[in-house]
């Protein structure tokens, strides 16, 4: 496939890249800092891939964070080219932030944590080429409808929904507990950080022939490749490039999770070559996911075992025979899962929404009404009865937390449609063939008993998938991970996250995982915390 409309990008002479080093924990090697001594690898790309850190633009900018207004001086080089053989520079390009001054105060950031943030939403293709300054990565073509249940093709829309509190599904933007934007790229640059924004490919793409050349698996291959840019170019790019996190949010969340699983799994390597990504490591060390859309394979049955009992916006259930099969056959796969919580000992799906609701739900119930006022917290008990306060402690069922939830977003199928419409559909695309069905049950379902899914599904579904990795112990995995979603987010089922925090915990991952309190999709009510964890995960000191 050749070259489309790119953004150019003119770079210079020859780097060495980095290996990955790691340290047993928890029974496999996570992520740890990697060096630079073993040689590149012999793919003739360094000529073209070294940073030039000369091409930068010094701007100024006044950013809102919980500590106040902070005025910050930064180095901002706009579009760089992240692969020696770009399929599409528009999109295969990144950003890089380094603060300078903050407050009138000199930053040495030299040794700063670097946040790679992606604005994938949607599974739809993401640029930088048209930003400003921090924070200005967008995700383009968003269909309004969401990543399930959505036409393919769209108009964007990444903005919040008015009067919901939460995005628009699909979005890739965020709102604090205030239901205000938020930017994790904004907030980390005024703490000092090195801020990286990664453009990727997504599945609406389409070549003058019709080929789809954002189809799985190319937004992790790209932003596989941004972080192997980023770790060749130690030394060069400013920030400790051994302590790179990734943040997301959606199918960006998806993603930075799947950053995080699949770190230097030689899967995705004959995809890397062909992009000509830099000679380097593509392992991270932290991991930011907010409400992941991830796990397609098994999404469906998840969600008929969160959601299946809600009805639909316009009052009506889905179909049932549909909702229940797939909620049986989530059973054999939480089943095979094999995970274990202390007081729940194996985690079933007659007892998972249990553990979700003393693990996670109660808790962000608790904690939301704890920093009510009196007052205020008498109301709102008023008006949720189903809520016992005692002790300072929220207790209720999960059926009344389902009742308080209220409309799903989704059809049934929720991801794999019948009639392909889903974005997901879209994201399993190939060729000139815009959607396919990537579970049997759906292909079935529409194309008879025997109908077998196209030879390249399977492995799409794995390179896709952080579970997958997790599964497999991959040894380039992260060892600290930050995991976020709303308890009113029905953009897929809540079990998402709290198999991913399970699986992580139980080989032995430091994980920080809640859910926010009445809030929906993109929620980010503690993104100040976020902030801090990094500091503190990956041992930094200060800005000075």
């Amino acid at each position: 496939m050749g070259k489309h409309a790119a953004v150019k990008r003119r770079t210079v002479v020859i780097g060495l890249g980095t290996a990955a080093g790691a340290a047993a924990v928890g029974g496999f090697a996570l992520n740890a800092r990697a060096t630079d001594s073993s040689p590149a690898r012999s793919s003739g790309t360094s000529d073209s891939l070294v940073f030039d850190t000369d091409a930068y633009t010094e701007l100024t900018t006044t950013l809102s964070t919980d500590d106040g207004d902070k005025e910050v001086k930064y180095h901002f080089y706009k579009a760089v080219t992240y692969v020696a053989a770009p399929v599409d520079e528009k999109y295969q390009s990144l950003n890089v932030s380094v603060p300078v001054e903050i407050d009138g105060a000199s930053v040495d950031a030299s040794r700063a944590p670097v946040l790679l943030a992606n604005s994938v939403g949607g599974y739809m293709p993401s640029s930088v080429a048209d930003a400003t300054g921090v924070g200005g990565a967008a995700m383009t073509g968003a269909p309004g409808g969401g990543t399930g249940g959505a036409s393919p093709s769209g108009s964007p829309s990444a903005s919040a929904s008015a009067g919901t509190g939460e995005v628009a599904s699909g979005g890739n933007a965020q709102l604090d507990g205030r239901g205000q934007m938020v930017s994790n790229a904004k907030l980390a640059l005024a703490a000092g950080y090195v801020v990286v924004e990664p453009g990727a490919r997504g599945r609406t793409l389409v070549d003058s022939d019709g080929t789809y050349y954002g189809v799985a698996p190319a937004a992790i291959v790209d932003l596989k490749a941004a972080v192997r840019y980023v770790r060749f170019n130690k030394g060069r790019i400013p920030g400790d490039t051994d302590r790179i996190v990734t943040s997301g949010t959606s199918a960006g969340g998806a993603l930075s999770a799947l950053l995080g699983a699949s770190g230097d799994s030689p899967l995705y390597e004959e995809q890397l070559k062909e992009i000509g990504a830099a000679d380097a490591s593509d392992a991270i060390f932290a991991s930011g996911d907010w409400c992941p859309i991830a796990d397609l394979e098994h999404a469906d049955m998840a969600y008929e075992w969160n959601w299946g009992g809600n009805e639909l916006g316009s009052g009506e259930l889905v179909d049932q025979t549909v909702s229940k099969e797939l909620k049986n056959a989530f059973a054999d796969y939480q089943a095979s899962l094999k995970l274990r919580a202390k007081g729940f000992g194996t985690l079933t799906a007659r007892n998972l929404d249990e553990y979700l609701l003393k693990t996670y739900v109660e808790p962000a119930a608790t904690r939301y009404l704890a920093a009510l006022s009196e007052s205020e917290r008498s109301t709102y008990l008023a008006s949720n009865q189903f809520i016992t306060w005692s002790g300072g402690k929220a207790t209720f069922t999960w059926a009344d937390f389902l009742t308080h939830v209220g409309a799903r977003k989704k059809d049934a199928p929720a991801f794999d449609a019948f009639d392909l419409s889903s974005g997901e559909n879209n994201l399993f695309g190939k060729g000139t063939t815009q959607a396919r069905h990537f579970t049997q049950y759906s292909l079935r379902h529409e194309s008879g008993g025997s109908a077998r899914l196209d030879g390249d599904i399977p492995e799409k579904l794995r390179l896709m998938n952080p579970m997958y990795f997790i599964a497999q112990r991959n040894k380039g995995m992260a060892r600290h991970w930050w995991i976020r979603v709303g308890t009113k987010d029905s953009d897929t089922s809540l079990s998402v996250v709290g198999n991913l925090a399970a699986s992580l915990k139980a080989l032995g991952a430091e994980v920080n995982a809640a859910m926010y309190w009445d809030k929906g999709h993109g929620a980010n009510d503690d993104a100040g915390d976020f902030i801090e964890w990094i500091a503190q995960v990956t041992g930094y000191q200060g800005k000075k």
